[in-house]
Formats: C-alpha cells, structure tokens, sequence
C-alpha cells in the first residue's frame, strides 16, 4: 500500500492538503490552467464507504483527476464482471458527475493465474473531459501493473528551456583566437557605444562558429550502464513480453520469465562496473576541474530546470513564467526606489542631491593616468570563468584573444576612460533570482537579486578597482575595524577580535553585552550620490571618480527566470550585486558606521556584518552604552539609507557569573532586540558561555555529511587513488575543520576531541588503512599533522 506524486519542476505547481483516513495525496499543477492531480490506492480487503470518497473529492479544487488502483472491477471499465467495489466508485462518479477517462486498456496483469485486468482508473470533472487522453504503457517495467499515460490535447504546451550557452570543453580555440582578431579601427573610428558594440558582435561572431552551443533543451536523463549488450537483452524481454500478451501460454510466459531475469542481471552488473569505473576515473593524472566535476556529480548538486514554479502575488497564484520574472523584477526595481526608503532619510536625500558634486580637475593625478597592458594582463589573470552578461561575451573568450586583440581592448578602455564616457550596452545588467536559504520560494520578497553584467566591463572594473583600493589604503580612509575583502584580512580577524574581548570579560569577571546587526536590503539601498560624496570628501577628481559615476547611473535590468527575461526596469539606488566594484564602492558607503560608537562601546565590521559590544560589571550602565550607540548608529542610517532589521538583530549576554542575572532590554527603532543564548558570527556559532559546544557540534554532523563521499569513493578493491582521495578530504572536511579553530581551539579538550575522530576517519579513508591502524601511522602516512598540531601552526600564522 501506500501512495506517493513526483512531479517536475518544470512546471508550477503546489501541494494540496487533505485529511481523510484514506491513502491518498494530492497536488495542484499549472498547465495552461491549474489542475489538481489526486492520487489514491485502495486496499482490496479494506471496507470503503461512499462518504469517505465524497469527503475526499470535496477537497479538491476544481478542476481535478482522480486517479489510482482502486482495486474495483465493474463492466464499465472493461472488466469480465462487477464487484461491490465496482458499484460503489460506480455510484461515485454518476452522483457527483464525474467523468472515467479509461479506455479499455487493460491495467493489471495478475501473474498467478496470468490474466489481465482493470482495476487502475483516472477520474476527472467534465471541464476537462475532452482535453486528456488516456493510454497504457505496454511493457509493465517490473510492476504488476501497465503505466496509465494522460496525455493533454493541446500540442502547444511547450517545456521550458535552459538559455542556450557556450560549450567551452569542445571550443576549437585556435580558430577562435584566429578569426576573432580584433583591428584598431573598430575601437578608433567610432563612438564609444558604437566601437563596443563592433567589438563585442566580432567577438561572438567568431564564438558562433569556433565554439558549439547547446540546444536549450531539457538534457535527457543519462543512463551509463546502457551498453548494446543491455539494449538486445531489453529488446529481447520486450519480444517475448508482447509474444506472451499474444499467445498467453505457459511456454511463453516462462521464456517472458528468463529474458527479464536475465535483462535484469545484465543491468545490474552494467550498474557495479559503470559506477567503478567512474569511481576509478578520479585519480591523480586528471586536472581539478575535472575531478570537482566528477566530484559534485556524484553529490548530487547539478540541478536542473528552473526552481521558481509559482509565486503568491496579492493574493494570487501567478504561474506564467514570464508573469513570475516580471513580477520579480518589479519587486527588484521598487526595492532601490525612493518609495522603500525611511521617510526621514528620503527628505535629506532630496535636499543633499540638489548640491552638485564637481570631479572635473586640471590636475594630475596618478590614478587617472591610462591603463597599460601589465594592469590589463593583470586583471584578465584574475578573472573567474562566471556566467556572461546581456552581451553574451564570455570570459573564457577575452582570455583566448590574441595578443593584437587585447591591444584594441585596451585602446578602447582607454577612451572610455579618457573620453569619460560610459557604453550604454554595460548599463543593462541579467539579474538572476537566487531564493533565500530557509525562506518560502513562493514569496516575491524573498529572493536576491544577483546581477548578470558585461564580462568586458567586469574585466574593465577590476582595473579600476584595483586602483581605487590601493588609494583607500594609501591614505588611510578606510576603518581599522572594517576586515571585509582588504589585504592580510579574513573574516577570523573580526571572529577572533570579539572572542578575545569576551575573554577579557570572563577574567575581569564582567558581563559582555554584543549586539549582531542585519542590514535590510543593504545592497540594493546603497545611496549611489552618498557614495559619490564620500568620493569627492576623500579628493578623489578627475577619470577615476567620473568612470564611478557613469557605472552607478542610468542602470537597468532584466529578470531571466529559465530561458524567459522580464521587461526591462531601472534600478534607481543600490550597487549591481555580482558587479566587481559593488563590494568596494559599498564597503566605502558603510565605513563611517563605527565611527559611531560612544567611547566604550566597541565594534567591528566584514562588509555588512556589524557587530558592536559593550563589557561592565553593572548591566544599567551596559545598557545605557548600548542604547547610547544603537541611538548614533541610526541617527547616521537616517542620513545613508540604511535600514536595520530589529526582527532579524541578535543580542548575546556573554557572562560566566553565578546566580539570576537581568538581561538588557534594548531597542532598536522601537522595536525590542531580541536576546538568544548563541548567535552566528561569520560562520562561528559564539554561545553565553564561550564552550563552542554548539559550533562543534554542528562543525561534526556537516564534517560526517562530507565524509560519506569519501566512503563511496574508496573501497578495498576499487575506487579513487590515494592522492585524490586526499585532496578531497582536504577540500570538502579538513578545510571546514580548519576554519576559525584559532577562536574554537580554546574549547575544552574533552570536546574537541570529538572532531579527531572525524580526522582520523577521513585519513583512513584517504589512505586505505585498516580501522585498527595506530593513529600515529595515519598522520605519517598522509603527512598530516594532528588536529591540536595543526590549530597551533594556524595559530602561529
């Protein structure tokens, strides 16, 4: 017994909830309208009452179908006879005018006594009658009983599609480099939109014919242990299956008997050696890539087909995928609008933006000077193969062009930067959905918006803000509590810098009060002219500050949802999330947020990560600090454009005295803080004691989870090499076991050996050793240290 629907996600589509004593489950799907699909099974011995049935169909939304093995034989649907059952889905369907799709195919085969039935049926409401089919697989796929096909009458519901891209591991790029050679011309002759635009169709002009694209198809499932062998066995078992439905003798059914049993033996032996031979194929002769791309399949973390299949929308179900990008898009565009601000800061920000900032200068200065080609060889070394913009253009290509061609490139970044102007074809950005982790997918709200741009203009930005950054550092203007993607800094600096404070307090024998912060929408409510004028407070005039200027204005996007893109809608506020210079031009907006603190509060900033704390024997006195800070600290938002989350702040009493101690109570615009025993900082999970009891644990069950790989992938007789296997460990366990052990190394012994048994087992794995193998022989073995060994090298660096 027993029922269950899987369904694609091709297609929108949402559970149904019922409640009925009967087994049965229920969806709705939207195609071209929404359907609900009712599946149920009933136990042939089981008594079924009419009201129990009718109960069921209540509710489920119209329209629907109802379909399962309902154990009932009645002349209706081509049985021999009618049983009790048989009258009762009888009486059914003519008292609630219901309509039987079955034709009369049968649906059973009954192997003891070799006879053929119906007893599956597909019900439905006559709104739907004439739009489905019904039909019946022939061969029974080792069930009992033939697979029902509903097939829709209409021919015009198409699948949806994966935009169409570049095959990058079957590119002739000999020939690319050769046919895509760019001329000076093209970046001399024309204006700067034009010599783009010449630029980037030459360059895909030669991608269309060096380099092979896909189809935009759903890819067909693969199956690796189909070889010829299977295929004439299967088709050999089909042979003497539709002999048997023919002539239904015993001679014909027990040659129906042996060609499965053999088809099924050959498919299970083609099963063990494709998956050892694919295990075998991880060795160390292959490249990285390579093995990660064997490695993540075999994780399971390709996934296909687009995840949004429908979206609640003012209280309806929006199920079109082009309604579902715009409605996004939408949501995006009013996000970084004036409408989303506070309506204190939306009044300053008028007033400020009437001031007219001037980075016109006659000036020299060293970071306007042109670009030379070691910045350009620089910045194209450092780019990542990411996903191309509306332009199509693909890193992979910019790094196979000729040297000539990156002469001409850098010609004509040297007249955009120059000429101070900005190619309108780098304005429009692709911004793809990414929903958040945890949150309802089927909520406008809760995706974030990553945005696609021009390859060209990244590898462009990147000079810039290599410059930019050495100029910030050269005079100082950034905090020395902002760690977020600077030089010689990591997210452990700031970890590690809170830890030490607690200690401090656990010794001196005080409460330490820290405040975690969440920025709402951070990105996306960037005040572009708030970054521009701390730009021109630092000095900063001439080509570097004007490129910024025409990057942040006049922006607009698409929403692709699958191969579908939305209408096109500005994005008024906010720095392009996926852009290069977005962190740094963000990081620049967000730095004068500490400088907020009173005297003793103290803080620290990754990016938009804040976190402020405050240590004192009396809690009032704590409080008062706190309040002091949180006060500043928005009286400064109400004039940034920043917004913070008083639902999503934490607030974490860190004490180790004894007996009842008051919490603060702090509020944030109104709002109280919430307080929590333990919170998440940059990865590490900081509890009120400082035992890091919770972080190991957690730290464990995600090592175990990787750890399973390792043991698919070895084996005594078969599997990946030594060298792989460790590289693996190394990558997937140790480097998560390496993370922040300088701050949770201080974590009682007895705890922290807890994760030796899990580096033990992963060295095991790696080199093959037996389970009774000394310790000592794992690490000489793998030439990898002890887990306390290993924390204080980390340590000392």
């Amino acid at each position: 017994g027993g029922v269950a629907i899987v369904y694609s996600n091709l297609f929108p589509s949402k559970p149904v909830c019922i409640n009925t004593p009967l087994q049965a489950v229920a969806i709705q799907i939207h195609i071209k309208m929404p359907i609900t699909i009712c599946t149920i099974y009933l136990p042939p011995h089981q008594t079924i009452s009419l009201n129990e049935l009718e109960n069921l169909i209540v509710q489920l939304p119209t329209p629907f179908i109802l379909l399962g093995d309902l154990n009932g034989h009645s002349t209706l649907w081509g049985s021999d006879a009618t049983n009790n059952r048989g009258l009762l889905i009888e009486k059914l369907i003519s008292d609630n005018s219901l309509c039987l799709l079955n034709d009369s195919s049968y649906t059973l085969f009954h192997q003891p006594s070799r006879t053929f039935h119906t007893v599956d049926l597909a019900i439905c409401t006559p709104s739907i009658f004439t739009r489905w089919n019904f039909s019946t697989e022939d061969d029974l796929y080792n069930s009992d009983h033939f697979p029902i096909l509903l097939t829709h009458s209409d021919n015009s519901i198409t699948f949806p599609k994966h935009p169409a891209r570049f095959i990058f591991e079957k590119a002739n790029w000999p020939l690319f480099t050769v046919i895509s050679e760019l001329t000076v011309d093209m970046a001399q002759s024309h204006d700067i939109d034009t010599a783009v635009e010449n630029i980037t169709n030459h360059i895909l002009a030669a991608a269309d014919i060096a380099i092979p694209k896909t189809s935009g198809k759903q890819p067909r499932l693969w199956k690796p242990w189909w070889d010829e062998k299977y295929a004439e066995a299967f088709r050999n078992q089909k042979r003497c299956w539709d002999r048997f439905r023919r002539y239904p003798t015993t001679e014909n059914f027990i040659n129906f008997k042996k060609a499965k049993a053999m088809a099924r033996r050959i498919k299970r032996q083609n099963q063990n050696t494709t998956w050892q031979k694919n295990v075998n194929s991880i060795h160390c002769n292959i490249s990285s890539s390579e093995m990660w791309n064997k490695v993540r399949k075999m994780l399971g973390t390709y996934k296909k087909g687009h995840a949004i299949s429908f979206l609640n929308h003012n209280g309806q179900t929006v199920s079109e995928v082009r309604d579902i990008a715009n409605i996004l898009g939408a949501k995006f565009s009013n996000i970084s609008s004036n409408e989303s601000y506070p309506p204190v800061f939306a009044t300053y920000k008028q007033k400020e933006e009437r001031k007219a900032l001037n980075f016109k200068t006659s000036t020299y200065k060293g970071y306007n000077a042109p670009f030379t080609m070691q910045e350009l060889t620089a910045a194209l070394n450092k780019t990542r193969p990411t996903s191309s913009g509306p332009d199509r253009i693909h890193c992979n290509m910019l790094k196979n062009l000729s040297e000539k061609s990156l002469n001409v490139i850098l010609i004509l970044f040297n007249r955009i930067w120059t000429e101070q102007c900005f190619p309108a074809l780098w304005c429009k950005a692709v911004v793809v959905p990414i929903p958040k982790p945890g949150k309802d997918p089927h909520n406008p709200s809760h995706y974030r918006p990553i945005a696609l741009t021009s390859c060209l203009c990244k590898l462009m930005e990147r000079i810039v803000n290599t410059r930019l950054v050495y100029f910030l550092e050269e005079i100082g203007h950034l905090s020395k509590f902002q760690s977020g993607f600077r030089c010689t800094r990591g997210t452990v600096d700031n970890a590690l810098m809170l830890e030490t404070a607690v200690r401090d307090a656990f010794i001196t024998k005080k409460h330490l009060v820290s405040i975690f912060f969440d920025m709402d929408k951070a990105y996306d409510r960037a005040w572009r002219y708030g970054i521009l004028r701390d730009l021109y407070k630092m000095g900063l005039r001439g080509n570097l500050p004007l490129f910024i200027k025409n990057f942040l204005g006049r922006r607009t996007f698409n929403v692709r949802v699958g191969d579908v893109l939305s209408y096109d809608f500005p994005q008024y506020e906010g720095v392009p999330q996926g852009s290069v210079l977005s962190i740094i031009l963000f990081v620049i907006k967000v730095n004068e947020i500490v400088q907020q603190l009173p005297q003793y509060v103290h803080g620290s900033l990754y990016v938009d990560d804040f976190q402020i704390h405050c240590a004192g024997v009396n809690m009032s006195f704590i409080e008062r600090q706190l309040q002091t800070a949180i006060t500043a600290i928005t009286k400064w938002c109400d004039k940034n454009g920043f917004v913070l989350s008083a639902q999503k702040t934490n607030c974490v009493n860190f004490c180790k005295l004894r007996g009842m101690h008051p919490h603060p109570e702090i509020f944030l615009n109104g709002t109280s803080i919430p307080m929590v025993s333990e919170a998440k900082f940059l990865g590490i999970i900081l509890d009120e004691k400082l035992s890091f009891r919770p972080h190991i644990l957690n730290l464990k069950r995600k090592c175990n989870k990787s750890l399973n790989l390792l043991k698919i992938l070895s084996n005594t007789t078969w599997g990946a090499d030594f060298s792989s296997l460790l590289k693996i460990y190394k990558a997937l366990v140790l480097s998560k076991l390496d993370y922040g052990c300088t701050i949770y190394g201080s974590a009682r012994k007895s705890l922290l050996q807890t994760l030796d048994t899990i580096h033990h087992q992963g060295l095991r794995l790696s080199s093959g050793a037996f389970r009774t193998s000394p310790v000592q022989s794992l690490y000489i073995i793998n030439k990898e240290p002890a887990l306390e060994l290993r924390r204080h090298k980390i340590a000392l660096k």
